[in-house]
């Protein structure tokens, strides 16, 4: 049986759980965001190198090319 005094510290720890659940949802949001940006970052850098720095990673100007046009969010 649950007393009127019980029940403020049963709903305290209900609302906790639920807020620490919703603030896990938004951490992974904002990591996979950040994710997606870091991406899109490192894809821009590809467009900005040389052919020879380009040769001394193992890519072509038409694998950097074909990768920096992949959309930063779906790929």
């Amino acid at each position: 049986m649950t007393t009127d005094i019980d029940r403020p510290v049963l709903a305290a720890a209900a609302t906790a759980g639920r807020g620490r659940r919703e603030l896990g949802f938004l951490r992974r949001a904002l990591a996979r965001c950040l994710a997606y940006l870091q991406k899109r970052e490192t894809r821009w850098d590809l467009r900005d190198l040389t052919d020879d720095q380009l040769r001394d990673i193992g890519m072509t100007r038409g694998e950097a090319r074909a990768e920096v046009s992949k959309s930063w969010f779906w790929d």
